[in-house]
């Protein structure tokens, strides 16, 4: 039997950046990326595909709403308040990371980013999330 696809939700407003996110995240094998461009579009999908999303890959500058909103509203909501979240963003202020984490975010990548480390890390944070 074949195994389901996991499908990981990419929340990018900047189209090179998604590009590079799209290149990093196409070799993941049995990995389905959902895209959206605004957090509020991100909340959307999210309780669209609900259970099939199994992780957010977000960035912090967003119009509307910030990543650190939608990390919140992500946590605060209890069908997806273990989901994996991680942060890829250029944010320049040096206290993003720690912000990030304690909004909820699980791992924390600066841009440029390393297209390795983030598939590392996407794939420990998928298999520890169905070892729950």
């Amino acid at each position: 039997m074949e195994k389901k696809p996991e499908t990981v939700l990419v929340v990018e407003d900047n189209e090179s950046c998604a590009t590079t996110l799209d290149l990093a995240l196409s070799s993941v094998r049995g990995l389905k990326v959902i895209w959206a461009r605004t957090a509020p579009e991100a909340l959307l999908l999210l309780n669209e595909a609900h259970p099939e999303v199994r992780a957010v890959v977000t960035d912090l500058n967003m119009p509307r709403m910030s990543g650190l909103e939608l990390i919140e509203s992500i946590r605060r909501d209890a069908r997806h308040s273990r989901l994996p979240i991680i942060v890829v963003s250029g944010d320049t202020d040096p206290r993003a990371p720690e912000r990030a984490r304690a909004a909820g975010a699980n791992a924390y990548f600066p841009k440029p980013f390393s297209p390795a480390r983030l598939r590392q890390k996407l794939e420990q944070l998928l298999n520890a999330s169905q070892a729950l």
